[in-house]
């Protein structure tokens, strides 16, 4: 039941990916120095989420085996 907080932190990252990707994908970053923040925090968001993932699974995993 531990693992819950992880389910919660990836579920608010994908949120905030999703802002981010819809002002990239509505063009509304107001230059190309602002287009490549949101994408280099799109990126890290996602690095983050999958290591959360990760994390995760590797608790589900140690449960299991106990």
């Amino acid at each position: 039941m531990e693992y819950k907080i992880f389910e919660i932190l990836s579920a608010k990252l994908e949120d905030h990916i999703g802002q981010h990707q819809m002002v990239v994908n509505d063009g509304a970053a107001k230059d190309y120095a602002e287009y490549k923040e949101l994408c280099g925090t799109i990126r890290g968001l996602r690095i983050a989420q999958m290591e959360i993932k990760e994390l995760g699974k590797n608790l589900r995993d140690s449960e299991d085996q106990d």
